[in-house]
């Protein structure tokens, strides 16, 4: 059981990422992320510390316990790439560390790259969700890039979801809920354990006109009636789970779901540490997992496409 003062502290340091902040400058008790001009290769360093890293697109410094990031990132940048941009620059190189402080840098940059809460998210949001149709109409096998990756797995799970009712469990920032919405072929529920990442779904879908609902939630307890949707999505999840809780969540998907339930996960030798996975699965893991779902007379089917997909039907 948590000591409930951590649990008090933790809750009290949760991030807003629709707080308000001066134009340019994000700050919370662990980081502070600030916009700037492009600094001139021959100018040096002015400032009163020196940056303990300078990458191409950041700079960074250390106060005591606070990570201060300076970044000249242009608005036109600001999309779902960064996700790998702050991965390849700060994390792969041991920089900075864990899933904690990544959303916090991830939320800086985002809020100072345009001024104003939602506006800077919507931004974020529209960007990103222009380029996954850009890599839809035009493939790039060689384009290293998150959005890239995740394009044809986006594509995979809509092609997957038939017309109806729709749950997505774990959806983080809500892309593939939004993309649902956008098809427009029945009601879409974006649900995540983040209160305050579904808060920031719902009122991006409200500023973009997308009919989407937002429930928060654990996605091994969702608080809602047995087969209340056609299809629960489970896609890039399991791997932020030991196996235990995605058994579970795959039970959880099968209870809510009258038609069809859609697991998707990465293919890696070892787990993403800066995404939070702890957990590597192969083809052999979700065929097992498939199998232990299909117990109850159900049909299910395993493939590969850009990672592994377990698609469990009622029977």
């Amino acid at each position: 059981m948590k000591d409930p003062a951590q649990t008090l502290a933790a809750a009290a340091h949760r991030i807003d990422p629709l707080a308000p902040h001066p134009p340019g400058v994000y700050a919370d008790h662990l980081v502070r992320v600030v916009r700037i001009a492009p600094p001139r290769d021959d100018a040096g360093d002015a400032s009163a510390a020196a940056p303990a890293a300078r990458t191409e697109h950041f700079l960074l410094r250390r106060r005591g316990r606070r990570i201060e990031i300076d970044h000249w990132l242009p608005a036109e940048r600001l999309d779902n790439d960064l996700a790998g941009l702050l991965a390849d620059e700060l994390f792969a190189p041991g920089w900075l560390s864990g899933p904690d402080i990544f959303e916090r840098v991830f939320t800086g940059i985002v809020r100072t790259c345009v001024d104003g809460p939602l506006t800077s998210w919507c931004a974020f949001y529209a960007n990103t969700l222009a380029r996954i149709r850009t890599y839809w109409h035009s493939p790039d096998p060689s384009a290293r890039s998150s959005i890239a990756e995740f394009a044809p797995v986006y594509q995979r799970a809509l092609d997957l979801v038939p017309p109806g009712a729709v749950l997505d469990v774990g959806s983080c920032f809500g892309f593939l809920p939004l993309l649902l919405a956008e098809r427009a072929t029945g009601p879409v529920i974006a649900s995540d354990l983040s209160g305050s990442t579904m808060r920031l779904l719902a009122a991006v879908a409200d500023a973009l006109g997308l009919r989407l609902d937002t429930l928060t939630c654990d996605a091994v307890r969702v608080p809602l009636p047995d087969g209340c949707v056609d299809t629960v999505t489970a896609v890039h999840v399991l791997e932020h789970m030991d196996e235990a809780q995605g058994e579970a969540v795959v039970r959880e998907a099968l209870r809510l779901a009258r038609r069809r339930v859609v697991v998707a996960v990465p293919y890696e030798e070892e787990p993403t540490a800066a995404y939070g996975h702890v957990r590597v699965f192969d083809r052999a893991a979700l065929t097992a997992l498939g199998r232990a779902a299909a117990d109850g007379g159900r049909r299910c089917g395993v493939d590969d496409h850009h990672g592994g997909w377990l698609v469990i039907d009622a029977g």
